[in-house]
């Protein structure tokens, strides 16, 4: 299903929860709905859902506005956070509901519950209750519940935030897998930017009842499209006060003595930080020397944080690189930054490099 929302608005009596949103989806995308809570992401899917009415602007699905059709019209399978199945049915029961309601064929429901079930990895649960299931059991029982009827649009109300951390990364893998299997667009709302980054073709990053950006994962990491979602998507280094760092003169037109420009921000993400020896020859002149002033074992990586000036600043180091400790000078080489302010976003790479890198956003 394609699907176009135009300058759509939701006002709850004098809250205005959504405003003026335009984007569009391409038929079988599974597109991540991320932002803060209460920025309207849960208003935008139910409006798509049919369970909410606009208060102007137009859902269009395949073509063919929307507003005023109910759930069964827009052939939508909706998808909750807090499972909502059937407790007095069997699971076998709770996946045929909706083919009943549409009045299938018993032979059919039988056949079409059984490979549901035997795609979920649940066929043995098929007699079994609710409470006599996991949390991860019953979830994904009721994505099978949701997808028995054949929904061209699937839509997901933060579907793993009632299930604990170590099954939640397990269902990521096997929600991508199970919505490749059936090739259906899919919606899902959530406030988990690891989720979000792993699951998504798509982000639409929801914010104060508005879209600050929508793409992929990368291009939206990569190049924030506002200071709010640089800030909002991943880690930064966000410098709250005007610096003096090689290769960056252009900092200096953001710049009026010792404050920033009115609405001027300059975020350095981590893995735009390399830590050398302070000895080391190659591009020397390119880095500032600073001093370790943390090291963190985080598992799979080290966190450092360092102090360059009055700057403080943090990266991350494989496992298996060089072992640094508390107190040791390194040259730290800076490769870019981010710039946003009210006459335009723009990446600046150092200058001092044999490739540098600036453009706009």
């Amino acid at each position: 299903m394609n699907i176009q929302v135009k300058d759509l608005y939701k006002n709850f009596g004098d809250f205005q929860a959504i405003k003026g949103v335009d984007f569009s989806i391409e038929e079988g995308k599974l597109v991540g709905l991320l932002g803060p809570s209460g920025g309207g992401k849960t208003s935008i899917l139910r409006m798509l859902a049919g369970l909410e009415e606009p208060s102007s602007g137009q859902v269009i699905l395949n073509g063919k506005v929307a507003n005023g059709l109910t759930v069964q019209e827009r052939e939508i399978g909706f998808v909750f956070q807090n499972y909502a199945l059937f407790k007095h049915m069997t699971v076998f029961e709770n996946v045929a509901y909706g083919l009943k309601v549409k009045k299938v064929d018993k032979a059919r429901i039988k056949q079409r519950v059984e490979e549901l079930l035997e795609l979920m990895g649940l066929a043995q649960t098929i007699n079994k209750y609710p409470h006599q299931l996991s949390g991860g059991q019953k979830q994904r029982v009721a994505f099978a519940r949701a997808l028995a009827p054949k929904p061209k649009l699937l839509l997901l109300d933060e579907p793993f935030a009632a299930i604990d951390a170590k099954v939640r990364k397990d269902l990521r893998l096997w929600l991508r897998n199970v919505i490749s299997e059936f090739g259906i667009t899919t919606i899902f709302v959530t406030h988990d930017q690891d989720e979000a980054i792993e699951v998504a073709d798509e982000l639409l990053i929801i914010n104060s009842g508005k879209v600050e950006q929508q793409g992929t994962p990368w291009d939206i990491y990569h190049r924030p499209a506002s200071r709010f979602v640089a800030e909002f998507l991943g880690n930064s280094n966000q410098l709250i006060s005007p610096v003096t760092l090689k290769g960056f003169e252009i900092l200096q037109k953001y710049q009026d003595g010792q404050e920033w420009k009115e609405n001027s921000s300059v975020f350095i993400r981590p893995e735009w930080i390399e830590i050398r020896p302070l000895d080391v020859s190659y591009q020397k002149n390119a880095g500032e020397t600073a001093e370790v002033t943390h090291v963190h074992f985080r598992g799979d990586a080290w966190y450092i944080e360092l102090q360059l000036a009055d700057l403080k600043l943090f990266t991350s180091l494989s496992i298996n690189a060089p072992r640094y400790q508390v107190g040791d000078q390194v040259n730290l080489l800076i490769h870019k930054l981010s710039i946003f302010s009210d006459v335009g976003n723009e990446i600046a790479g150092n200058s001092l490099l044999n490739v540098s890198l600036s453009y706009h956003i």
